[in-house]
């Protein structure tokens, strides 16, 4: 090997190793938390760090699934006289010690295997500490060779997973019974490895081990804008992915154990693994843990790695994954139209996540609230499209507004707005109404050639009567109008209507309120008809009089799929939930417009590895819909189409501007899209 390839080779090999010290202190973070008990990661940490609410959620699901196959392993072979762990690059992982404090390490061995610098650091780390020595029998022969601590139950070896001879050989010096029950750990191990080396290990481990499981934690999906931004990352770090250019995909996975010697193999994503094999109860707890409101972002971070099973021999077969049930959010899958719609980027500066926004005339868009990179204030700015395309323009004065995210703006009858809703953070709900209405005296923005940059608008507080709703944000708001009421003295008024969301206690909200725009009085209103689930973080357009609600996040955390429409009656209002074939699958975090009688819903975040949504397009006369993908050829960034806004520019001309959107993805870095893009709706409407 010449001395700079094999420079180069040390460079990325101390790369991958430093992914160890990130993770274990992130394990560390969540275990610190109450995610999942190991009071062990703590003496394998220098200095604890307590990471974003995100992060330890993601390490939760992580730890759950390698427990969950762990645990599954251990019980079917509980009769077996011998049984063992075999752990590849196993890092700083607790799990002998956890298994061994638990007693449930009864006629098993584990058998660890890293870099030789990992595995050092790791025996002094072991040896030095009085808890971790403790768990280990000291009767053994001092370690040699390769093995660098060694107990009746437990074996560290520092040798290179690639160099398959000599980890047999040391595994064979080690002990290792090749006969025995084996469980092979592998988390995000093999995918740092060239493809020709880590196929090799998979096929390897098959002959060498013929009652074995195989477990495998790894990432998948890199083409759509999340699993770009997860690639980058990791180029970043000096840590390519390699499996993922030939194995993109849960699919593909099990086809490549198949191919390699394995019997069986099942693959799950983790959103599959964790609403199919975590009970509702834990789900439950570990979402109370901490503050959150992240969900498009874990969504996805789930949908890109999964948790693999694949045996050799009966024995184990029935320790493969085995999801107990499948969610509907998860069963349907989408039937994409051939027409993909073509999205543009717009050459104009403006970023940010959970804005709100509303159409005040044809080609001009009122944006308020949001995060960007520059932080949160109370900003609001206004987007017009002249002879020359789009500009930005910033509105003055704004402190009345707040910093607010995740709330809405609603066009009232007439001139202005109403904002409401929204939060600071996710312990601090935005409270109150505001109008927003602009300078009297001169027109909402100044003619292009005045060079002006900047719009004077009115906020106002509206003091409202009557009983408010709880304050929310990822909340609906639309206007709804009722001609005749005998029972209410808001008759013949227009109404503003807010639907579900979330706040600082409740996870979803199911209440509908009504708020009498011109007497600004919340109203009670007779709604008939079986009440619509709980939801946030779905859309709601004015109808009719009414209004058409679909989709959103449910109470049990799964997207919603539904289609309802709240229709005015004599009395009042009535819901009715429309039967849409071909169903449209579950999401939420989108956007909705109605052309006519057709709801195009936009984006959103759900649960499949199928790619992203796109647009659907509801038929509310013929109940139909159909799912276009979009052609995003000519946007040089990932576009991420959540947390975002979405006008229709002209009532004549069906073209979308889609604004904002992205999110913290995971570890990865924040990704948030850089400017607008305008979608042509022609092939959809037909």
């Amino acid at each position: 090997m010449k001395p700079a390839t094999h420079r180069q080779k040390k460079k990325k090999d101390t790369a991958v190793q430093v992914t160890n010290d990130s993770s274990v202190v992130s394990k560390e973070s969540a275990a610190a938390r109450c995610y999942f008990n190991d009071v062990f990661l703590q003496h394998f940490v220098c200095r604890a760090v307590r990471r974003a609410p995100l992060i330890n959620r993601g390490y939760y699901v992580r730890w759950k699934a390698v427990d969950h196959c762990v645990r599954m392993f251990l019980h079917i072979t509980e009769k077996c006289s011998q049984r063992q762990i075999l752990s590849l690059g196993a890092g700083f992982d607790s799990l002998y010690f956890r298994l061994r404090a638990d007693e449930t390490l009864d006629r098993a061995a584990v058998f660890e295997v890293d870099f030789l610098d990992v595995a050092r650091r790791k025996a002094a780390l072991i040896t030095s500490n009085t808890t971790l020595r403790g768990l280990l029998d000291s009767r053994l022969p001092p370690p040699a060779g390769p093995v660098h601590v060694r107990s009746s139950q437990y074996r560290l070896l520092g040798v290179d997973v690639r160099e398959e001879s000599q980890v047999e050989e040391a595994l064979g010096a080690a002990g290792l019974d090749r006969a025995a029950p084996t469980l092979i750990l592998s988390e995000v191990v093999l995918t740092y490895m060239e493809t020709q080396r880590s196929d090799a290990v998979i096929s390897w481990a098959a002959k060498l081990l013929p009652q074995s499981l195989f477990v495998m934690y790894e990432q998948i999906q890199p083409h759509d804008p999340f699993g770009r931004i997860m690639q980058e990352h990791f180029l970043k770090l000096n840590s390519t992915l390699h499996a993922l250019r030939h194995y993109p995909d849960a699919s593909a996975q099990r086809r490549r154990f198949l191919d390699k010697g394995w019997e069986q193999c099942v693959c799950l994503d983790m959103n599959e693994f964790y609403f199919g094999l975590v009970p509702e109860e834990e789900r439950s707890r570990v979402e109370s843990l901490e503050p959150f409101d992240e969900y498009e972002e874990w969504h996805q971070k789930c949908s890109h790695y999964f948790i693999l099973t694949a045996s050799r021999g009966s024995l184990v077969d029935q320790a493969l994954l085995a999801p107990a049930s499948v969610s509907p959010a998860l069963s349907i899958s989408p039937s994409w139209s051939p027409t993909a719609l073509s999205v543009h980027a717009v050459p104009v500066w403006v970023e940010g996540l959970g804005m709100a926004s509303t159409s005040l005339s044809p080609g001009k868009v009122l944006l308020t609230g949001g995060s960007s990179r520059r932080g949160r204030w109370p900003m609001a700015s206004v987007l017009i499209r002249g002879q020359e395309g789009w500009r930005s323009i910033s509105v003055e004065p704004v402190e009345d507004l707040g910093v607010r995210l995740y709330h809405t703006v609603t066009c009232l009858p007439g001139r202005g707005a109403v904002v409401y809703g929204g939060r600071s953070s996710p312990l601090n709900p935005i409270r109150g109404l505001f109008k927003v209405t602009f300078d009297p005296c001169g027109p909402p923005c100044p003619p292009e050639s005045e060079g002006q940059d900047s719009v004077k608008v009115c906020v106002e507080q509206m003091v409202c009567t009557g009983d408010p709703p709880p304050p929310r944000w990822r909340h609906t708001a639309a206007i709804t109008s009722h001609k005749e009421n005998s029972c209410c003295f808001s008759a013949g008024r227009d109404f503003l209507f807010v639907f579900g969301g979330q706040n600082q206690s409740e996870a979803v909200l199911g209440d509908g309120c009504f708020l009498s725009v011109d007497q600004q009085h919340w109203t009670e209103m007779p709604v008939e008809g079986a009440a619509p689930p709980a939801r946030h973080s779905h859309s709601a357009c004015s109808y009719q009089g009414g209004v058409v609600v679909f989709g959103g996040l449910g109470g049990e955390g799964v997207p919603l799929g539904d289609t309802l429409v709240l229709r005015p009656t004599e009395r009042g209002f009535c819901w009715e939930r429309m039967d849409v074939r071909p169903p449209p699958v579950p999401r939420y975090s989108h956007c909705a417009h109605l052309t006519g009688e057709k709801l195009i819903v936009v984006g959103g975040v759900w649960l499949h590895s199928d790619g992203v949504p796109g647009v659907v397009v509801v038929d509310i006369t013929a109940c139909s819909s159909v799912e276009f993908s979009l052609d995003t050829t000519s946007v040089p960034w990932p576009l991420m189409l959540h947390s975002f806004c979405c006008e229709l520019t002209d009532p004549e001309e069906p073209v979308l501007l889609l604004i904002g959107g992205g999110g913290n993805c995971f570890s990865f870095g924040t990704h948030l899209n850089p400017q607008p893009v305008t979608m042509e709706l022609g092939a959809a409407l037909g």
